[in-house]
């Protein structure tokens, strides 16, 4: 049976009566520690103190949104200055540690317990990990980033000359790169972590549980508070950053294709509608909402890339699969390496930028990814989490990428005159195909479903870790968080003013930084539970055939 014949009051979660084969001594009840006031249950203080920071952050961005603006600015600069290595290490470390769990023993333990079953379809499963992962991001820069690579719209990849084949090839490398293992592998920590102590220890679904080898009892105290906490501000601010640009995009369709000017204005109403589809989204829940929409999203982007592939330059795109896969794996120590950089502007603006960015996603995705992968092995997950992605990655930004440098290197229509927006380049790029128009108002349609599946998922996440890891707290809470989610990316928009994509940006890097310690004592706290879990699992299996065998 799958999650979608399922009630939802099972949405992912473990059945309480199951037992944990790891013996854990703790007395701690789910909600023990909320209060309920004006019909919301909320966890103290962890909900408080997420929801006053945001909040009186926003409050000082629009009281002062110039000096808001250097501030935030020169934070964002000062961390990729000073922290380049640190989310560089850290990255690629996380990557090994992946790649390690899945070739080990632990990769045959099931999340959830060896009699578990999936709650979802693998198809709804791919899909809705994948949608609410990095959707808007892929549609934004799907085809400028390999443009902007090649044509030294901002640098270029290890310094390589513009518009050669070095470029070309660095172009492709560097975007699969920034979208591949390095990126799923933080989900896949995050989201293996949550699921694994949740399913199989059965300990509350929040980020404080993955700690409870480290720290025992005490994450249900201020360390555990403080763990909750960073979690739902990068979170915040990570979702923000993705709202803000997909507004941003959505405001440049709607100027080339209706000539509405993409002014501040246009993308505060754009977040505000898409918060109003995503409420509605949030309210019918994860199977009946956001299962649905990811679905949805998922057939459309399929419908966009064969479109792309057909009226594209076909043969170019199909035989640059292979060598771009091949050129991304081995180009990746390189580009891997933060020391002594040529390009390091570039470097900073984008690499670090983009793990950053992954970061702060991670307890959103992580948890969202944990909530719907019950019943998987581990090395399944992994595999999965890890490759599909990649794989799809490489079709999208092959194909999108070859199409809008097909096109700048045969003058054909405005790209040839250089990038003057980036979210402006993929309806530039249709501008010049088979039926225009359509498809750019396909597009645009695809990245507003986009845009609602990050909001509302992200709601649902933050909603619960929020709740004390109650998964179905009341609706005005969820309700809530949408909103806030909505209002802090108009807030970046507006207190970033000329510089709105250097603010979105800088929100996401500064609260990335703390949750990048939470994220690698993660991997020590997960390595003991596992081999807790493995050897009791082990243990077990002994003492049942040694029962058999008396028998």
């Amino acid at each position: 049976m799958n999650g979608e014949e399922k009630n939802e009051e099972n949405e992912g979660i473990g059945h309480e009566d199951a037992t944990s084969i790891v013996p854990v001594n703790t007395d701690y009840e789910v909600g023990q520690d909320n209060v309920e006031v004006l019909g919301l249950d909320v966890h103290n203080p962890v909900f408080i103190l997420g929801a006053s920071f945001t909040l009186i952050f926003a409050a000082i961005v629009l009281m002062f949104p110039e000096q808001s603006n250097v501030w935030i600015l020169d934070l964002r600069n000062t961390i990729l200055d000073k922290f380049d290595w640190f989310f560089s290490i850290s990255v690629s470390f996380i990557t090994l540690f992946i790649a390690t769990l899945i070739i080990s023993p632990f990769g045959k333990i099931r999340l959830g317990g060896e009699g578990a079953l999936p709650d979802f379809s693998f198809i709804s499963w791919v899909c809705m990990l994948f949608a609410a992962g990095v959707g808007i991001g892929m549609t934004f820069y799907g085809a400028a980033e390999p443009l902007g690579y090649f044509t030294d719209y901002y640098g270029t990849p290890l310094d390589a000359e513009p518009l050669t084949d070095e470029a070309y090839r660095l172009a492709f490398s560097a975007t699969l790169y920034h979208w591949g293992w390095g990126a799923w592998s933080v989900y896949a920590l995050m989201g293996l972590s949550i699921a694994f102590f949740t399913y199989n220890w059965h300990l509350p679904l929040t980020i404080r549980s993955i700690f409870y080898p480290l720290l025992g009892e005490r994450i249900w105290g201020w360390p555990g508070h403080v763990i909750d906490v960073l979690a739902v501000v990068a979170t915040l601010f990570g979702l923000a950053t993705s709202l803000g640009i997909g507004a941003k995009q959505a405001s440049s369709g709607l100027e080339f294709l209706f000539g509405i000017p993409a002014t501040i204005q246009v993308q505060t109403l754009i977040i505000a509608g898409i918060t109003s589809i995503a409420i509605f989204s949030v309210v019918r829940g994860l199977d009946k909402g956001v299962r649905v929409l990811s679905n949805i999203n998922i057939g459309m982007a399929a419908v966009l890339l064969l479109f792309v592939i057909i009226a594209g330059p076909t043969y170019q795109i199909l035989a640059s699969f292979g060598p771009n896969l091949i050129n991304y794996v081995t180009d990746m120590v390189p580009l891997s390496d933060w020391r002594d950089r040529s390009d390091v502007s570039w470097f900073h603006d984008w690499t670090i930028f983009y793990w950053a960015w992954w970061i702060s996603w991670s307890p959103f995705v992580g948890m969202f990814i944990a909530r719907i992968s019950r019943g998987r092995t581990i090395r399944e997950f992994l595999i999965v989490v890890m490759m599909a992605p990649l794989l799809i990655s490489l079709v999208w930004f092959s194909s999108f990428g070859a199409t809008a440098i097909d096109q700048f290197s045969n003058n054909v229509g405005a790209l040839p005159a250089g990038i003057t927006d980036f979210s402006l380049v993929l309806f530039q790029m249709l501008a010049e195909m088979v039926f225009p128009f359509a498809s750019s108002l396909f597009a645009l349609i695809l990245l507003v479903i986009f845009f609602v599946t990050s909001s509302d998922s992200g709601s649902l996440v933050i909603d619960s870790i929020t709740a004390g890891g109650k998964l179905h707290a009341p609706t005005p809470q969820r309700i809530f968080w949408a909103i806030i989610e909505g209002l802090l990316a108009i807030v970046l928009l507006v207190g970033g003013g000329a510089s709105a994509l250097g603010a979105l940006q800088a929100g996401a890097i500064s609260s990335a930084l703390p949750f990048t310690v939470v994220l690698l004592l993660a991997t020590v706290s997960l390595l003991r539970g596992l081999y807790l879990e493995l050897y009791h699992l082990r243990e077990t299996q002994k003492s049942e055939l040694e029962e058999a065998e008396l028998s």
